[in-house]
């Protein structure tokens, strides 16, 4: 599972971090004060000592080396240095620190032209005790740091267990239900405020979907009544024996179009309620009847253009689905086919499992194929022509609606190729 980070997480995190870079800085501080107070101390104490015994000496020539049980003294003429152990003996007037097989050791020298002083302190035990004192801190940097990162366990238990619940709450709601009141279960605090403004923004959410669905549901109705009359009177008007070729042709115009636009009431009110139309009880619709029935549509408006309008069917397609959906997708497709494609043909090809529309028209560039979906998106090609740019969003909530695929490409001869695959699943041939 991929780590998902969560706030419950970070605080975790935080407490932990926190918690062990309090405890390296102060066991880094702890260190570095005792380093150097000790080597202060310990090289003040021998500076000080070499020079209140030069100065003694120096009143008084028979005066003996001290001894302390650590300390070790040599006092020796220049000449006579082999009296001094070798790591000692060559190093100038100052204080060392110096290593030896016996130990560690802290050296005060001074070295005057008519005798050498030598003063060194055994600080073997010194730095054992360091090293003690530094594993002793890593112990206590680790404990603190997991005694930190269970705070922060339980810390961020208690500070999210309001907002889990809260989180749990919205995900038990059901969009179709009633927005609940989630208010009542939390106290007054940030997350009750939370939960306050959650319960009025679910409640006007509400309110402004089912306005929707209802003026949806409203305009539909009343569209199709006056649609209804339409074709009703364009129906027995073609009846007519003595109708003149003219008007019958101008006619069937008229019902086709009253036809796509109850198709496009029908399908738009299918997206408005999220619903499929009922796939169960509708029958297994053929594609390419409907295909030429859309381009049946498009032939008057190309009849003085050089434009072809050709149907290729390569193997049958049945799909189950409302035919005004299939003819509202249809419709959309080939009509911005034949709208932007000035010459040459547009060609609807019926395949094994999908639909494909071929145009010769300019293509669109690659860079705006991914916002060709896109409400009111009108590329650099369309030019001066009319339009909303809702054509192809509407398409593709229908096919995302239905589980259909729906892909632009340009051509490598030109053009546009688009597919709509109504079995995802399906090879294509």
């Amino acid at each position: 599972m991929k780590f998902r980070r969560r706030l419950r997480s970070r605080l975790i995190v935080s407490f932990g971090l926190f918690g062990a870079l309090l405890s390296v800085l102060f066991a880094f501080a702890v260190l570095l004060m005792q380093s150097w107070l000790e080597d202060a101390l310990i090289a003040r104490t021998l500076a000080d000592e070499v020079n209140e015994y030069v100065q003694d000496l120096r009143v008084d020539p028979t005066l003996v080396e001290p001894f302390y049980t650590r300390i070790q003294g040599y006092v020796t003429r220049p000449e006579r240095a082999d009296i001094v152990p070798t790591p000692f003996r060559d190093l100038p007037s100052g204080v060392h620190d110096v290593r030896t097989a016996d130990g560690v050791f802290k050296a005060a020298i001074a070295k005057e032209d008519d005798f050498w002083v030598f003063l060194t302190y055994d600080i073997s035990d010194n730095r054992e005790l360091s090293r003690r004192l530094v594993l002793a801190l890593i112990v206590a940097v680790v404990f603190f740091s997991l005694l930190s990162l269970a705070l922060g366990v339980w810390s961020a238990g208690r500070v999210m267990a309001p907002v889990t619940a809260l989180a749990k709450r919205l995900e038990t709601l059901d969009e179709n239900a009633e927005p609940g009141a989630l208010k009542q279960f939390f106290t007054d605090d940030e997350v009750g405020q939370l939960a306050s403004t959650l319960d009025d923004y679910a409640h006007r959410l509400q309110e402004l979907v089912e306005r929707d669905k209802a003026f949806n549901a409203d305009v539909s109705h009343e569209l199709r009544t006056p649609l209804a009359v339409i074709s009703g009177a364009t129906e027995l008007m073609l009846a007519q024996p003595d109708l003149s070729e003219r008007n019958r042709d101008r006619l069937q115009r008229i019902a086709r179009a009253a036809q796509q636009s109850a198709d496009i009431t029908t399908a738009l009110l299918h997206l408005v309620r999220s619903e499929k139309g009922g796939s169960g009880t509708w029958p297994a619709q053929d594609v390419g009847r409907i295909a030429v029935q859309v381009l049946d549509n498009y032939r008057p408006l190309v009849s003085e253009r050089d434009l072809k309008l050709e149907l290729e069917t390569l193997e049958p397609l049945s799909v189950i689905a409302p035919d005004s959906v299939i003819a509202v997708i249809l419709g959309n497709l080939i009509g911005n086919a034949v709208r932007y494609t000035a010459k040459g043909e547009v060609r609807v090809r019926v395949e094994r499992g999908r639909v494909v529309i071929l145009d010769t028209g300019p293509g669109i560039p690659e860079d705006e194929l991914p916002n060709v979906f896109d409400r009111h998106f009108r590329g650099r090609q369309s030019g001066g022509s009319k339009g909303s740019g809702l054509g192809l969003s509407i398409v593709k909530r229908l096919c995302d609606l239905y589980g259909w695929e729906i892909d632009f490409a340009n051509r490598p001869e030109g053009g546009l190729e688009v597919s709509v695959r109504f079995f995802p699943d399906l090879e294509a041939d």
